[in-house]
């Protein structure tokens, strides 16, 4: 099972799909890494060569930010929006949609379960 960045990818999957399983690498960077390091992205991962696997190493840890300070990166960011207090600081902060996402109706993603309010009733009841 090779291992890349402290990942371990799986035997049986192509290079390219393999190459996903690392957090910060997408389809389209997948097949860029096995173009750069001159690899076939059909070739199943557990055909790759220790030089094979040294080259994708050195490419993703020189010209890309991936797993860990990639993370550390994001959460400073949001880390970052929060100290100043921006809107979207703020919906971070509340665990709302911060990208303007309706929140009256859906949202159960970002809010997590309902928290059903005894007596509450809807519009509709109060005016009738």
């Amino acid at each position: 099972m090779p291992r890349i960045l402290g990942v371990d990818l799986p035997n049986d999957k192509p290079t390219h799909i393999s190459l996903r399983y690392i957090y910060g690498v997408g389809p389209s960077l997948a097949l860029r890494l096995c173009e750069q390091a001159r690899i076939d992205p059909q070739r199943p991962a557990k055909e790759l060569s220790d030089e094979d696997i040294a080259r994708l190493a050195t490419i993703l840890d020189r010209d890309y930010t991936v797993e860990g300070p990639l993370r550390r990166s994001i959460q400073q960011n949001i880390a970052r929006l929060k100290d100043i207090q921006c809107y979207r600081g703020l919906r971070h902060r509340r665990s709302l949609p911060v990208r303007g996402q309706r929140t009256r109706t859906n949202a159960r993603t970002r809010k997590g379960p309902r928290k059903t309010v005894a007596g509450k009733k809807g519009v509709k009841e109060m005016r009738g």
